[in-house]
């Protein structure tokens, strides 16, 4: 089961950290939509992170892409991944990671409880 998270407060906490809490962020973004998407080959998140900081931020691009489109494949839209990919190119990766969050808070609430 995935958790429903606050999107204001995790945009607040990446800025005052100077990016540090988002790490953590996208971290469980990876987790939630592994989980969410039943993928038979996850990203590790941890994975995910090092990528990201090793390719300075392109290898993010790409999973932003990916992440969208599994995120497509649960609920029955499509595009995602190339809007996420293009805000991410303008160097507005949080919001993409908001609008994916708020994806996943409404998925959780349509999930019933074990």
């Amino acid at each position: 089961m995935i958790e429903n998270r606050n999107i204001a407060l995790y945009i607040v906490l990446s800025i005052i950290t100077c990016g540090i809490f988002g790490f953590y962020w996208l971290y469980t973004l990876n987790e939630d939509i592994n989980a969410v998407s039943n993928e038979p080959n996850p990203m590790s998140s941890a994975l995910v992170i090092v990528l990201t900081i090793i390719t300075c931020g392109i290898f993010g691009w790409y999973w932003l892409y990916k992440q969208g489109d599994n995120l497509d494949k649960v609920d029955g839209s499509s595009n995602s991944g190339i809007i996420y990919l293009v805000i991410g190119i303008f160097g507005l990766s949080i919001i993409s990671w908001a609008l994916m969050q708020d994806r996943l808070n409404k998925l959780s609430t349509n999930t019933p409880a074990n």
